[in-house]
């Protein structure tokens, strides 16, 4: 496997530390070995999980207004991207993830406890229970994306921002559907010639 932090310098702009790096490597090591065992994610190689997964997590977080807000809320979170690794960025966060099968909640909470990730909680079930609001909602790759959206969009308190990274084609589809939502243009993620991330804020 090649160096962690030259797998991740297409995405991060400023270098990861000591410290959040180590908390990356036990994140992988846990991923890959649960991900054995169960489905967590579709790519079993080690350097393209990191550029996919970790790489794309800190390239959302990195253009988030991460410094002036407090909650965030991961949304379908499923192996816990983007929201672990934001909350690696800014642990001064207080993190959500929201993850309705069981076997990933399980993961999840692993995860949080090896990496002893203060302020951070797993929610068990549909977001639409979850009864939370958040300075910050993130969405990825979730299944039925304009019901998935709504649902998002409603976690949000006034003035909050949604992070989505989605597919390209996507975004006229999340305008049309929040146009009450301020959206800045797509930014292109790196290493990828389809997919985006998608900043709005409510109001």
């Amino acid at each position: 496997m090649k160096d962690l932090q030259q797998l991740l310098s297409p995405y991060a702009q400023r270098p990861l530390s000591s410290a959040q790096l180590h908390s990356v490597e036990l994140y992988l090591n846990l991923l890959l070995k649960w991900n054995a065992k169960m489905n967590l994610t579709a790519i079993r190689d080690a350097d393209e999980i990191v550029r996919r997964h970790f790489g794309e997590s800190f390239f959302a977080g990195e253009r988030l207004a991460l410094g002036g807000r407090s909650t965030l809320i991961d949304m379908g979170s499923g192996a816990g991207f983007p929201g672990l690794p934001i909350k690696l960025l800014a642990p001064h966060l207080s993190v959500t993830l929201i993850e309705a099968q069981q076997k990933k909640v399980a993961f999840l909470r692993e995860v949080v406890r090896a990496l002893d990730l203060q302020g951070t909680s797993v929610f068990a079930g549909r977001a639409e229970d979850a009864k939370l609001k958040a300075q910050i909602v993130t969405m990825r790759a979730v299944e039925k994306f304009e019901l998935a959206l709504e649902t998002a969009a409603s976690l949000l308190e006034p003035g909050g921002q949604l992070a989505l990274l989605i597919g390209a084609s996507q975004a006229d589809s999340a305008r049309r559907q929040l146009p009450v939502f301020d959206w800045q243009d797509p930014i292109a993620v790196p290493e990828s010639q389809t997919r985006i991330l998608l900043i709005g804020t409510n109001g």
